[in-house]
This record gives structure tokens, sequence and C-alpha cells, in this order.
């Protein structure tokens, strides 16, 4: 047996709003929204679900209410990359534009990627671009 990624959950005090931001930082698609969760999917999750095997299937992000603010610094952190063709420090200005913030974590100076924080705080890093 193999287990699939089905999801990554996140704690937030405003949980729609911040399923909508990563929707926006990722040109995902807000799939729905609860009192309880709002869940964030790649565009094309919906198509490929049905043709893909259960075990391909790409993870999704769910956000869900709590009442209190994050507190300390995260144990588990997300990582994202450009493509080679697409300008990383305009990736992360765009992000620091809409909200995220430039974070030190104790990272090197000489750190080949960077780190921000979400409107609620959570850490995540835009690292150098890949093919």
């Amino acid at each position: 047996m193999t287990l699939r990624w089905y999801s990554t959950v996140v704690e937030s005090t405003d949980h729609r709003a911040l399923a909508r931001w990563w929707a926006e930082a990722l040109s995902w698609d807000v799939a729905f929204e609860l009192d309880s969760e709002s869940i964030v999917v790649p565009p094309w999750a919906r198509e490929l679900t049905g043709r893909l095997d259960f075990h391909q299937v790409p993870p999704g992000m769910v956000f869900v209410p709590v009442e209190h603010p994050k507190s300390t610094k995260n144990r588990l952190h997300w990582d994202f990359a450009p493509h080679v063709s697409d300008d990383r420090d305009a990736e992360v200005a765009r992000l620091v534009g809409m909200g995220a913030s430039v974070v030190d974590v104790g990272q090197p100076a000489e750190a080949t990627w960077t780190v921000l924080a979400d409107p609620d705080g959570n850490e995540f890093c835009v690292l150098s671009a890949r093919e």
C-alpha cells in the first residue's frame, strides 16, 4: 500500500482570506469555501482527476479556522521554485506586493533562496530558478 499526499492543512484566523491569497500567489483555484474550511487546488487537478490514477492526483491546500494567531516558526514549510525562464526576483517582489514579507529564520547570507511569510506569518521559500 502507498499513501497519496492528499493535502496540506494550514490553520488561520481568516481561513477564507488566506486561501484566496495562496490561490492568487500560485495561480490555483479556490475549489470551495465553507465556514469550516477553504480548499485550494491547482487548476489542472480538476481536469486530470478523472484521468489519473488516485496516487498521481496532485495535492491541494486546506485552510481551516482557528482563534489563535501563529506564534512560532513553522516546523514544516513549502519550497517554491520559478522556472529558469522566469524572473525570480520579480516573483519575490510580486509576492511581497501581495502582502508577503521577507523574514530571517537564520538562513545564511549566501543563501540561494528567499524566506518569505504569507499574510498569516507562515514561512515559505522561493528557491533559485529550476528546469
